[in-house]
């Protein structure tokens, strides 16, 4: 038997009829019942915001609460994330939806895309052709808006060939431009993040410290941008030195859009990080305030354990909180928290 947790896919079934809350908790509890599982065995519960799936009272997460009272009900970090990134001021907005009409104008036509390829490769850029666009893909904006920075002259030229001249002078523009440059990069940070937030052995408290960090990094790139340094932006930092550009015309619009981002980030995930630094390092965190007082006497035994203090660095948080079984109530807690998706 492992120590480790293993994560696998329980089961995946297509929703016939209406989504409602009643029908996709019927479907749960028949599969848990065939198979002989029980709900108090489900300690939390993952989804997106949606009513449907988060309300309180006729959600599916009132349902679960019913049927299992102690599962915790977790919004989707990643879903979140992009909740917390799709507002875009209207001066940004608009460049947004004029990279999205190039995109789609060059995509959508089988014979643009080939006079498109065409020019690339006579220019010899690394890549001949944009990337689409999908509000559902989450990390399409970042691809998206870097490959058409990338690709900005072949497109500029592109389009003189189709006589789109409105939108061809947009591509000569130095601040339209800049701020495109600023959106790849934002979006691509965006993206990193999204993808530090999941794959195996992701928690709670990795998840937590991974959106800290990058709202500091926010408040660290709003302060450069006060000194006029855009080096934490490689395509703006790369244009404003390749083209002698002063970006002080678009500093503005990006310091507004950054501190945005922070106040959002702060609204979609308003959890504390140090509320699971016991569980990342036991024997050197304070015992939590809510902690009962038999849990307080387990915490105050098990940190002053020097055996397990050695143990406790050579395993994963997991492994550590899975084998300790001198203090029950302890490693519960713990697994309650490193457990949920």
């Amino acid at each position: 038997m492992t120590n480790s947790l293993c994560e696998d896919l329980l089961f995946c079934k297509y929703v016939r009829d209406r989504a409602t809350a009643e029908e996709l908790f019927k479907m749960l509890d028949c599969f848990l019942t065939e198979n002989g599982l029980k709900w108090e065995n489900c300690i939390g519960v993952c989804s997106d915001g949606a009513q449907t799936m988060a309300g309180m009272r006729k959600g599916l997460r009132a349902l679960i609460k019913k049927a299992s009272p102690n599962a915790a009900w977790t919004h989707c970090v990643i879903h979140r994330e992009a909740l917390a990134s799709r507002h875009l001021s209207s001066e940004l907005s608009e460049v947004m939806t004029d990279i999205v009409g190039v995109v789609n104008f060059i995509k959508t036509r089988p014979l643009k895309t080939r006079v498109f390829s065409a020019i690339c490769e006579e220019m010899g850029a690394e890549h001949q052709a944009v990337l689409f666009h999908s509000e559902a893909r989450w990390l399409s904006r970042g691809k998206v808006l870097s490959r058409v920075f990338e690709l900005r002259e072949q497109i500029r030229m592109f389009l003189e060939q189709e006589h789109k001249y409105d939108i061809t002078e947009k591509f000569c523009d130095e601040n339209f431009l800049a701020k495109l440059a600023y959106l790849g990069d934002i979006f691509g940070k965006l993206n990193e993040l999204n993808l530090q937030l999941q794959g195996k052995d992701k928690h709670l408290p990795q998840v937590t410290d991974k959106i800290s960090s990058f709202t500091r990094k926010l408040a660290m790139w709003g302060r450069r941008l006060d000194e006029g340094n855009t080096d934490s932006f490689e395509n703006l930092h790369e244009f404003v030195d390749t083209t002698d550009y002063d970006a002080t015309s678009v500093i503005p619009y990006i310091k507004e859009h950054i501190s945005s981002l922070m106040g959002f980030f702060k609204k979609y995930f308003p959890e504390n990080s140090s509320q699971y630094d016991w569980v990342r390092d036991p024997f050197n965190a304070p015992a939590p305030t809510g902690f009962s007082s038999a849990e307080e006497d387990q915490f105050i035994d098990m940190t002053s354990d020097s055996t397990l203090r050695l143990r406790f660095t050579s395993q994963t948080l997991s492994e550590f909180w899975r084998v300790e079984r001198q203090y029950p109530l302890l490693g519960q807690r713990a697994m309650g928290i490193l457990l949920p998706f």
